[in-house]
Protein backbone atom coordinates (compact mmCIF):
# COMPACT_ATOMS: atom_id res chain seq x y z
CA UNK A 1 0.00 0.00 0.00
CA UNK A 2 1.36 3.50 -0.79
CA UNK A 3 2.42 5.98 1.93
CA UNK A 4 0.50 9.00 2.32
CA UNK A 5 2.30 11.90 0.84
CA UNK A 6 2.88 14.63 3.27
CA UNK A 7 4.02 18.04 2.76
CA UNK A 8 6.24 20.14 4.49
CA UNK A 9 6.66 24.24 5.17
CA UNK A 10 7.90 26.06 7.69
CA UNK A 11 4.76 26.60 9.81
CA UNK A 12 2.40 24.04 7.84
CA UNK A 13 2.42 20.12 7.55
CA UNK A 14 0.10 18.96 4.18
CA UNK A 15 -1.22 15.90 4.69
CA UNK A 16 -4.05 13.23 3.75
CA UNK A 17 -7.57 13.77 5.99
CA UNK A 18 -8.34 12.24 8.53
CA UNK A 19 -11.33 10.73 10.66
CA UNK A 20 -10.93 13.03 13.61
CA UNK A 21 -10.58 15.98 10.98
CA UNK A 22 -14.39 15.72 9.68
CA UNK A 23 -16.22 17.46 12.45
CA UNK A 24 -13.96 20.60 11.26
CA UNK A 25 -14.20 19.74 7.88
CA UNK A 26 -18.02 20.15 7.75
CA UNK A 27 -17.52 23.33 10.06
CA UNK A 28 -15.23 24.75 7.62
CA UNK A 29 -17.87 24.46 4.72
CA UNK A 30 -21.05 25.70 6.52
CA UNK A 31 -18.84 28.43 7.31
CA UNK A 32 -20.91 31.42 5.50
CA UNK A 33 -17.43 34.01 5.72
CA UNK A 34 -15.59 31.52 4.50
CA UNK A 35 -17.79 29.92 1.23
CA UNK A 36 -19.10 33.40 0.85
CA UNK A 37 -17.86 33.57 -2.58
CA UNK A 38 -19.46 30.21 -3.05
CA UNK A 39 -22.67 29.45 -4.79
CA UNK A 40 -23.82 28.29 -1.57
CA UNK A 41 -22.27 26.54 1.31
CA UNK A 42 -22.41 22.90 2.24
CA UNK A 43 -24.98 21.00 4.30
CA UNK A 44 -23.80 18.65 6.55
CA UNK A 45 -24.44 15.53 3.91
CA UNK A 46 -23.19 17.63 1.60
CA UNK A 47 -19.96 18.39 3.09
CA UNK A 48 -19.47 14.71 3.78
CA UNK A 49 -20.23 13.90 0.88
CA UNK A 50 -17.01 16.21 -0.95
CA UNK A 51 -14.99 14.55 2.19
CA UNK A 52 -15.32 11.32 0.65
CA UNK A 53 -15.01 12.90 -3.00
CA UNK A 54 -11.64 14.18 -1.44
CA UNK A 55 -10.76 11.04 0.02
CA UNK A 56 -11.21 9.14 -3.27
CA UNK A 57 -9.13 11.32 -5.68
CA UNK A 58 -6.20 10.94 -2.74
CA UNK A 59 -6.78 6.90 -3.47
CA UNK A 60 -6.97 7.12 -7.35
CA UNK A 61 -4.18 10.06 -8.04
CA UNK A 62 -1.68 10.28 -5.07
CA UNK A 63 -2.48 13.59 -4.70
CA UNK A 64 -5.13 15.71 -3.46
CA UNK A 65 -6.75 18.57 -0.98
CA UNK A 66 -4.70 17.82 1.84
CA UNK A 67 -5.40 18.97 5.00
CA UNK A 68 -3.63 21.61 6.19
CA UNK A 69 -2.36 21.22 9.40
CA UNK A 70 0.05 24.12 11.80
CA UNK A 71 2.91 22.85 13.04
CA UNK A 72 3.28 24.79 16.16
CA UNK A 73 -0.52 23.76 17.75
CA UNK A 74 -0.98 20.51 15.42
CA UNK A 75 -4.15 22.06 14.59
CA UNK A 76 -6.02 21.44 11.54
CA UNK A 77 -7.29 24.47 10.13
CA UNK A 78 -8.44 24.12 6.65
CA UNK A 79 -6.95 22.62 3.47
CA UNK A 80 -4.19 23.61 0.38
CA UNK A 81 -3.85 21.14 -2.18
CA UNK A 82 -4.22 19.94 -5.67
CA UNK A 83 -7.15 18.55 -7.57
CA UNK A 84 -8.07 16.88 -11.14
CA UNK A 85 -10.61 18.52 -13.17
CA UNK A 86 -12.68 17.06 -15.64
CA UNK A 87 -15.48 18.03 -18.13
CA UNK A 88 -17.80 20.22 -18.27
CA UNK A 89 -15.39 23.00 -16.77
CA UNK A 90 -14.00 23.76 -20.32
CA UNK A 91 -10.25 23.97 -19.53
CA UNK A 92 -10.51 20.49 -18.62
CA UNK A 93 -8.94 18.18 -18.26
CA UNK A 94 -6.33 19.98 -15.90
CA UNK A 95 -5.13 20.34 -12.31
CA UNK A 96 -6.29 22.92 -10.00
CA UNK A 97 -4.87 24.30 -6.81
CA UNK A 98 -6.88 25.39 -4.10
CA UNK A 99 -7.32 26.18 -0.46
CA UNK A 100 -10.31 26.71 2.12
CA UNK A 101 -9.18 27.87 5.61
CA UNK A 102 -10.81 28.19 8.51
CA UNK A 103 -11.56 32.39 9.16
CA UNK A 104 -9.80 33.00 12.14
CA UNK A 105 -6.73 31.81 10.04
CA UNK A 106 -6.92 34.36 7.27
CA UNK A 107 -4.60 36.91 7.14
CA UNK A 108 -1.68 35.34 8.22
CA UNK A 109 0.05 33.88 5.22
CA UNK A 110 -1.28 30.15 5.60
CA UNK A 111 -3.14 29.81 2.07
CA UNK A 112 0.14 31.38 0.02
CA UNK A 113 2.97 29.46 2.05
CA UNK A 114 0.82 25.92 1.37
CA UNK A 115 -0.17 26.92 -1.91
CA UNK A 116 3.43 27.44 -2.63
CA UNK A 117 4.52 24.07 -1.43
CA UNK A 118 1.50 22.54 -3.24
CA UNK A 119 2.61 24.32 -6.75
CA UNK A 120 6.49 23.36 -6.07
CA UNK A 121 5.15 18.99 -5.47
CA UNK A 122 3.19 19.39 -8.59
CA UNK A 123 5.82 20.54 -10.95
CA UNK A 124 8.27 18.15 -9.64
CA UNK A 125 6.82 15.35 -8.18
CA UNK A 126 3.64 14.82 -10.03
CA UNK A 127 5.40 16.47 -13.67
CA UNK A 128 2.76 18.50 -14.12
CA UNK A 129 2.84 21.23 -17.32
CA UNK A 130 0.20 23.49 -15.72
CA UNK A 131 -1.69 24.08 -12.64
CA UNK A 132 -5.37 26.58 -12.72
CA UNK A 133 -6.85 27.97 -10.29
CA UNK A 134 -10.45 30.00 -10.60
CA UNK A 135 -12.99 32.09 -8.81
CA UNK A 136 -15.61 34.74 -9.41
CA UNK A 137 -14.33 38.34 -9.57
CA UNK A 138 -14.89 39.95 -6.29
CA UNK A 139 -12.86 37.09 -3.89
CA UNK A 140 -10.12 39.80 -3.81
CA UNK A 141 -8.07 37.83 -1.04
CA UNK A 142 -8.04 34.64 -3.32
CA UNK A 143 -7.07 36.34 -6.51
CA UNK A 144 -3.96 38.03 -4.31
CA UNK A 145 -2.64 34.81 -3.69
CA UNK A 146 -2.90 33.59 -6.86
CA UNK A 147 -1.20 36.22 -8.25
CA UNK A 148 1.09 36.17 -5.07
CA UNK A 149 2.04 32.25 -6.73
CA UNK A 150 3.03 33.93 -10.25
CA UNK A 151 -0.56 32.65 -11.51
CA UNK A 152 -1.81 35.07 -14.26
CA UNK A 153 -5.04 35.79 -15.54
CA UNK A 154 -6.34 36.45 -19.50
CA UNK A 155 -9.33 37.49 -19.54
CA UNK A 156 -10.19 35.50 -23.03
CA UNK A 157 -10.05 32.21 -20.62
CA UNK A 158 -12.87 33.72 -18.66
CA UNK A 159 -16.01 31.39 -18.15
CA UNK A 160 -19.08 30.38 -16.88
CA UNK A 161 -18.90 27.85 -13.70
CA UNK A 162 -21.07 24.92 -15.38
CA UNK A 163 -22.55 24.11 -12.42
CA UNK A 164 -24.09 27.57 -11.43
CA UNK A 165 -27.35 28.86 -13.17
CA UNK A 166 -26.27 31.21 -16.10
CA UNK A 167 -27.10 34.46 -14.57
CA UNK A 168 -25.88 34.30 -10.99
CA UNK A 169 -23.60 37.04 -9.57
CA UNK A 170 -21.28 33.77 -8.93
CA UNK A 171 -21.53 32.11 -12.29
CA UNK A 172 -18.27 34.01 -14.36
CA UNK A 173 -15.05 32.68 -13.40
CA UNK A 174 -11.41 33.93 -13.53
CA UNK A 175 -9.46 31.39 -14.69
CA UNK A 176 -5.39 31.94 -13.27
CA UNK A 177 -2.64 30.04 -14.79
CA UNK A 178 0.60 28.88 -14.34
CA UNK A 179 3.32 26.77 -16.63
CA UNK A 180 5.86 24.89 -15.15
CA UNK A 181 8.36 26.84 -17.35
CA UNK A 182 6.64 30.26 -15.62
CA UNK A 183 7.06 28.43 -12.47
CA UNK A 184 10.96 27.47 -13.06
CA UNK A 185 11.42 31.35 -13.70
CA UNK A 186 10.23 32.62 -10.78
Amino acid sequence: MQQPYIIDTDRLILRPWQAEDLPLFIELNQDPRVMEHFFSGKTKEEAVDYYKRIQAHFTEHGFGLNAAVLKSTQECIGFVGLAKIAAPYPMAPCVEIGWRLGYNHWGKGYATEGAKAALTDGFTRLSLAEIVAFTIPLNTRSRRVMEKLGMHHDPKDNFQHPKIPAGHPRCLQLLYRLSKDEWLKL
